[in-house]
């Protein structure tokens, strides 16, 4: 039953290949109207291609340039915000490298001396 399903289906797709045009088989029949197919289509082939690398060029101009706001308006606030953790200093801090610490505590360390009962 299975195989006269598939040899229905393969005689209909035959019988549809056998009553298409000529026309549709080889778009252009003649090889005067191919020539003058390709003698338009390359034109417009170079044509699109120049457009397409012009079209190209503008977007990767726009794509740079927004890229280069994003970076300053980063650079830019990381700039105020180093200047404003600079500006006010820590507790206990002077100009310079120096910190000077107030609450320290010194710590002495003592050696006591256990000997070992032998």
């Amino acid at each position: 039953m299975k195989d006269d399903d598939r040899k229905i289906i393969i005689s209909k797709i035959s019988e549809y290949r056998q009553t298409e045009s000529p026309f549709d088989q080889g778009m252009l029949g003649s090889p005067v109207n191919r020539w003058v197919a390709i003698l338009v289509f390359i034109p417009v082939l170079i044509i699109m291609a120049v457009l397409g690398a012009f079209f190209f060029a503008a977007f990767l101009a726009l794509f740079v340039m927004a890229a280069g706001v994003f970076g300053i308006r980063l650079w830019w606030w990381r700039r105020k915000l180093r200047k404003t953790t600079h500006t006010q200093p820590e507790e206990g801090e002077r100009e310079g490298d120096s910190v000077i610490i107030e609450d320290a505590q010194i710590i002495e360390e003592t050696k006591t001396g256990h000997k070992k009962n032998i």
